[in-house]
């Protein structure tokens, strides 16, 4: 009896604490125990059992699915926004509002931030921030070459330069197409410094926000003239590419896809990447769900931000996995 005059004490001392909300100091002079006492007791407690704890995920969260993305693809965090229509333009602009409700409460001070340019999720992030009332971040710095068709332009500007005077931070574009003519012009571009100084931030970015784009650019993109000839995209398919990060390509298991087109590309190399210290990918949509999975088997990423269908898409596999054994 003496065990369960001991456990009988435990469980009034945590209905106390946890339900009537007293203080351990009151809880302590209320009983003539000692406040360690109460401490120890509560302690006791939960590892009787007698104070469970339970974290009931509010509705329109996704805790179950965020726990299977972060188990199956090694993920540090996953976040699963609700969406009501598996349809493109929907599922980027929930996943921008998370995106930014997520860099507004996680930003470190004097953070660089790096960006690609050409990602319209990434723009719904920034259309979503609000201002910050004291500057957070040190630098933005542009990721992939910003210049192309004129009449989409100044999405990339605005973009870069919207989220640095969002963030306080000072804004460092990337003053070149994201693909060049051929290696050689990309040496000739390489070769100003403004261009060079902006890529030498590469090595100092603590935070990147990447896109995962198809081996079919988006449209955004392909309106930008950044982009290769479908003869060229057909040759990265036959090498085995599913998609791309800042239009380095990788194959469904994750492996880095590298073809002569790297030599044009303008930009943050995936190797350059896998040495941030966080990077957060904004990609959902059923056209992209392959090229995610390939993405997130890099190692590269840190931490996903897609929606709901993708996300039930992306953990399927292993359910169906986990079934046939």
């Amino acid at each position: 009896m003496s065990r369960l005059n001991e456990l009988r004490m435990i469980a009034r001392v945590a209905q106390m604490y946890h339900v009537e909300r007293q203080r351990q100091a009151d809880i302590a002079k209320h009983l003539r125990i000692s406040q360690a006492t109460v401490s120890r007791m509560l302690k006791k407690a939960q590892e009787e059992e007698i104070v469970r704890t339970t974290v009931v995920a509010p509705s329109g969260t996704y805790a179950e699915l965020e726990a299977g993305l972060r188990e199956r693809f090694g993920l540090s965090e996953a976040i699963v926004v609700e969406c009501s229509e598996d349809r493109d333009g929907a599922i980027m602009a929930r996943i921008g509002e998370a995106a930014a409700h997520f860099l507004e409460a996680t930003l470190q001070p004097d953070e660089v931030i790096g960006v690609s340019s050409w990602s319209e999720t990434i723009l719904r992030m920034v259309e979503n921030i609000h201002p910050m009332k004291s500057g957070k971040a040190r630098y933005v710095v542009q990721t992939l070459g910003g210049m192309g068709n004129p009449t989409v332009q100044m999405h990339a500007n605005q973009l870069t330069t919207r989220l640095a005077k969002l963030t306080g931070a000072e804004a460092h574009a990337l003053t070149a197409p994201g693909v060049a003519q051929s290696r050689e012009a990309k040496l000739v571009l390489l070769g100003d410094p403004f261009v060079r100084e902006t890529m030498e931030l590469f090595g100092k970015i603590t935070v990147a926000i990447v896109g995962i784009g198809a081996v079919e650019p988006s449209g955004m993109l392909a309106r930008s003239g950044n982009v290769f000839s479908q003869r060229e995209l057909a040759d990265v398919a036959e090498a085995g590419g599913v998609g791309d990060m800042s239009l380095r390509f990788f194959d469904a298991e994750g492996r880095f896809v590298k073809t002569p087109l790297d030599e044009r590309v303008i930009g943050i190399t995936l190797e350059e990447l896998s040495k941030v210290d966080r990077v957060i990918a904004l990609a959902g949509g059923q056209s992209k769900t392959e090229a995610i999975s390939g993405a997130l088997r890099t190692g590269v990423i840190d931490l996903l931000i897609t929606d709901k269908f993708t996300a039930q898409r992306l953990v399927a596999p292993e359910r169906q996995h986990d079934a046939a054994e």
